[in-house]
């Protein structure tokens, strides 16, 4: 047997740069390059082969750990999850830092490869900088924070045990059921050692990525309840753009008229302006989206894990006969709802969908409905997002004019805050992969890194990035290396002096909006007092941003065409008038209130609740 002397960290580089996915024909490199940022736990390791292996494995230079997750994991989606980064950091904060990267990875079901460097093996000195003693349990660092938010976990003790623990991460990694964060601790010793590799563990290796056939019978059955439903509605999820289904989609409701509604995750399945598409589903939804969902008497669930936003937590669908039937390639979302369950890839079943329906239509009535409510809700989106150019915008007319000025390939990148239900419900989807709203783990400070990830996974579509000044507060730091690499992004800066969507939420749960302005503590102790004078467009600029400042609707959509032309990494920062109000909800979202309180607010959101809680129910 042939073999090659390496250290762990070499061999697992050079590993790395071998692997690949392949789908329907297409392949791709399964990891891209490796984000990191270096200390004493992997500088001498993963660095040092990083160092080595040049071009075979790109390095990109990271701010923060949590970022340059979020980043792998924009470029992932981007990808639809064949291809993703590695990230290595340090023992310590370095790798705790992941945690929140790697929850949200596992949540939507993207790849990221996480390397965070551990204590030494062979403990010469016990504890070393950064470690973390437990008394009881030796064998414990604080990279066992990453074991509940990780597909895959392992540490590598010994050189030798790489060589499984590799070819089992890869296997996750391209499983599409199965991917999510993998995490490979590397102590930083094992890191450096040296040992004999067989060259077969270079070899090129390719992960073809199957699109596994549902059962004739499941198909059968879910055919059955189409052609007996009155009034079926598909709801459209993520599945859809993973599997790239969106053509099959579009074919079997022009074949049988029902209509489609989407989910976060979901949106862009149909283009916003198809004769099917509903638009948003759930409490950021549509009218005639809820509406029909309200009641039909089958729901058809492509790709979806029907989170409480979808369902309007279990209000939503309240037909006494409603049913479901689910197509997921996952077996836990596909039996949710006591679905008839159709297990296998989008993309085939909605073909044999098609074929199986063939002839089959909805009642015209149904069709009709769907399509006037469409109408009609197209005139709501018209009303809420066109302001007069010499205003200042409310957050809906910043959709707006972004709408306006946006190609038909840009990519819009969204995920915390009041801005995601309002681009689900008001935004005009043209492309599939243009919608790109984190709303797994709606995580505050996904936009920017993730707006890198997005650019580098596709460099010929511009990449405009939503952010409110609770986010970018929170993690701006990848803008240094949007610069530092010339990684042309559009930042969008909107400023609302606070978290606008807790804000909101908290005013409807009796909270009095306690605790969510960036304003001037007043005499009573409560922040009601001038906001605050952060600058957040000079930050930006002193991170190396270009910055355009825009008052009003005209010198923003002024601005985003100027910022979108601009080859360089370029930032527009509007300021919001929190008067203009937002489209209310047309469905309810559980959030509890409290039982007892002394404030009159708290007592009359509590009834409130009562009264909504009361619609509930299981579907069974």
């Amino acid at each position: 047997m042939t073999t090659r002397r390496l250290t762990v960290a070499q061999a697992l580089v050079l590993f790395l740069a071998h692997q690949h996915t392949e789908r329907d024909g297409a392949r791709q490199r399964l990891v891209e390059g490796c984000w990191g940022i270096f200390g004493h736990g992997n500088v001498a390791g993963i660095g040092q082969a990083l160092l080595e292996s040049g071009d075979r494995m790109p390095y990109l230079q990271g701010r923060n750990e949590q970022s340059m997750v979020h980043a792998a994991v924009g470029f992932a989606r981007q990808r639809n999850r064949m291809s993703t980064y590695a990230v290595t950091t340090s023992i310590g904060p370095g790798a705790t830092n992941l945690v929140t990267g790697a929850a949200l990875a596992t949540i939507n079901h993207l790849p990221v490869l996480l390397l965070p460097g551990d204590v030494f093996a062979t403990r010469p000195a016990d504890p070393v900088l950064q470690q973390l003693e437990v008394p009881h349990a030796r064998d414990v660092s604080v990279n066992d924070c990453l074991r509940p938010v990780s597909r895959y976990f392992d540490r590598i003790w010994r050189p030798e045990a790489l060589i499984p623990s590799a070819l089992e991460a890869m296997r996750v990694l391209s499983d599409p059921v199965e991917t999510g964060a993998v995490t490979l601790a590397l102590p930083q010793d094992v890191q450096a050692e040296a040992f004999d590799w067989p060259e077969e563990f270079f070899a090129e290796r390719v992960w073809r990525v199957h699109r596994p056939v549902a059962d004739p019978d499941s198909v059968s059955d879910a055919v059955e309840a189409i052609r007996g439903a009155r009034r079926p509605l598909i709801i459209a999820g993520g599945g859809v753009h993973h599997s790239g289904a969106e053509r099959e989609l579009a074919e079997l409701a022009e074949r049988t008229g029902i209509p489609v509604a989407e989910t976060q995750a979901g949106k862009g399945s149909l283009r916003h302006d198809h004769p099917c598409a509903l638009g948003a589903i759930g409490h950021t939804g549509t009218e005639i989206s809820d509406d029909l969902a309200r009641e039909a008497d089958l729901i058809v669930g492509v790709g979806t894990r029907y989170s409480d936003f979808t369902t309007a937590s279990r209000t939503l669908f309240a037909n006494p006969a409603v049913r479901f039937v689910n197509v997921n390639i996952a077996s836990i979302d596909a039996h949710k709802q006591a679905a008839t369950p159709v297990i296998g890839d989008a993309r085939t079943t909605l073909r044999r969908f098609s074929e199986a329906l063939s002839g089959h239509r909805v009642a015209d009535e149904h069709v009709e409905r769907a399509r006037v409510g469409a109408r009609r809700w197209a005139e709501v989106v018209d009303s809420a997002t066109r302001g007069a150019g010499d205003e200042r915008p409310g957050q809906a007319e910043v959709i707006g004019v972004l709408d306006e000025v946006v190609g038909e390939r840009d990519v819009v990148i969204n995920a915390a805050g009041s801005m995601p239900g309002d681009l689900h419900k008001l935004w005009r989807a043209r492309d599939s992969q243009q919608y790109h709203v984190e709303y797994g783990y709606s995580c505050m400070g996904y936009e920017i890194p993730a707006a890198i990830g997005a650019r580098l996974a596709d460099p010929s579509r511009e990449v405009f990035a939503l952010v409110g000044d609770g986010t970018y507060l929170m993690m701006p730091s990848e803008l240094v290396t949007a610069v530092q690499e010339g990684i042309k992004i559009n930042l969008v800066l909107v400023q609302n002096h606070g978290y606008a969507s807790i804000g909101g939420l908290s005013e409807q749960v009796g909270g009095e909006r306690f605790g969510t302005a960036y304003r001037y503590r007043a005499a009573d102790g409560a922040f009601t007092g001038d906001p605050l004078p952060v600058d957040l467009a000079a930050n930006a600029a002193s991170l190396g941003m270009r910055v355009l400042r825009a008052e009003t609707n005209d010198e923003l959509r002024e601005a985003l065409r100027e910022s979108r032309e601009d080859p360089r990494p370029t930032a527009v920062h509007v300021e919001t008038d929190p008067a203009k109000a937002q489209l209310p909800p047309e469905a309810w979202w559980d959030v509890p209130v409290a039982e007892v309180a002394d404030r009159e607010s708290t007592r009359e959101a509590r009834r409130r609740y009562d009264v909504q809680a009361a619609a509930r129910r299981h579907h069974l």
